[in-house]
């Protein structure tokens, strides 16, 4: 029995120590969390204005839409071209009109590319409703057709102005 009483007691004794040395020591998961410091290279902290301006410049600033104004984005930007005015592109600009039935413009010979037929819209030709346009250099636009009196509703990716 004594025999008993000492094996018991060592078992307590080891199973103590081992749980005394388990809690005094930092685990592994408290030391790596522990090796960032906020500000540091690998942590860096930012502020909310340079995040909201690095997402302006990927972007692309956003456009000014109906106003007249030039407009620029990465996203298709819905913009109504009342009759009377010239929606003139960017270079490299996309445009897809909705509403309305348009004429291609262009200042020399060459035209606009219709990717969707895979031709090119000489100046006058009709645009196609739902048929995506590409711009390869600025100079080119489309306008209403002068017989109808609504403008159109076009969606815009990239740099234009109304004109």
């Amino acid at each position: 029995m004594k025999q008993k009483v000492l094996r018991v007691l060592i078992a307590c004794v080891l199973i103590g120590a081992g749980v005394w040395i388990g809690v005094s020591l930092d685990s592994p998961l408290e030391a790596e969390s522990n090796t960032l410091t906020p500000g540091s290279v690998e942590d860096p902290v930012v502020t909310k204005s340079y995040v909201d301006e690095q997402l302006a410049k990927i972007n692309g600033g956003g456009g000014t839409g109906n106003t007249g104004g030039t407009g620029a984005s990465a996203t298709l930007e819905v913009v109504a071209v009342p009759a009377g005015k010239t929606l003139m592109a960017g270079a490299g600009t996309e445009v897809i009109v909705r509403v309305g039935k348009a004429l291609a413009y262009s200042v020399d010979t060459n035209g606009v590319a219709d990717l969707t037929d895979g031709t090119e819209l000489k100046k006058g030709a009709a645009v196609p409703t739902n048929h995506l346009l590409i711009f390869p250099r600025e100079g080119r636009g489309i306008h209403p057709d002068p017989a109808q009196k609504n403008g159109l509703t076009v969606l815009v990716r990239g740099s234009y102005t109304l004109q």
